[in-house]
């Protein structure tokens, strides 16, 4: 009888791109497949940014693992291989910037359709700001500026995500009251530092790299109001 695939993926609240030790990319290496993972680097949220780029590659070259990036804004692969190039991968890292641009961008060219399923085969989808909203059914963003509801995602995880929890003015009240009002449903809100893992869609690991950083879900209680259960994260050190 053929074994399913678990389909994973991972949300982080920091990683290469702002953080010096490294603590939760050499976290998310630890939940691939094999012990030298192929990590795709998928920087569409900003663009392709080239210093972004260089920033991932010169992270991921120290490690024990085959850093590739996906440039979309220069494609070079055909349809059948970049489906190949996708479905090879342990690791697709989405990184940060703009959600709503990721989204449509990845329509485009079809990518949203390869993750997925790259995620039923059993590549760890993950990522950062961006990279962690659009994976879910909706997210709490700044795309267009101000702070607001995004009811648009890849639905590979059920509510809606929320990043910088604690980092960025109004993001905690913004995103308390989207979840009030209906405008997104509950989920799951990301303070800096703070790294988690979904297997089948279930909340398997909460980790971090700050001890006071929090994973918090964010519901509806029985008076319409949001509550905010925090939970309980392992602390990562340097030592392991």
């Amino acid at each position: 009888m053929a074994v399913v695939p678990r389909r994973r993926l991972a949300l982080l609240g920091g990683g290469f791109s702002t953080d010096d030790d490294g603590l939760l990319d050499d976290w998310l290496l630890t939940q691939a497949r094999r012990s030298r993972p192929k990590v795709c680097f998928v920087p569409t949220a900003s663009g392709d940014a080239p210093a972004y780029v260089q920033r991932f590659l010169r992270a991921f070259r120290s490690r024990d693992c085959e850093p590739g990036v996906l440039s979309l804004f220069q494609r070079q692969l055909d349809d059948e291989a970049l489906r190949t190039f996708l479905l090879d991968q342990d690791i697709v890292y989405a990184g940060g910037g703009n959600t709503v641009n990721l989204l449509a961008v990845w329509r485009a060219h079809g990518v949203d359709r390869l993750l997925g399923e790259a995620y039923d085969r059993g590549t760890l989808l993950c990522g950062i700001s961006a990279g962690a909203n659009c994976w879910a059914e909706g997210s709490h963003t700044d795309s267009f500026g101000p702070l607001t509801s995004l009811p648009d995602g890849l639905g590979l995880l059920s509510g809606s995500v929320c990043p910088h929890y604690d980092s960025e003015p109004g993001r905690r009240s913004s995103y308390r009251t989207a979840v009030a009002t209906g405008a997104l449903p509950a989920g799951w809100a990301l303070e800096d530092g703070v790294g988690v893992l979904f297997t089948d869609g279930v909340l398997t690991e909460a980790v971090t790299r700050r001890p006071s950083a929090r994973l918090c879900q964010v519901t509806l209680d029985g008076t319409g109001r949001a509550a905010e259960r925090a939970v309980a994260c392992r602390r990562l050190d340097e030592a392991g």
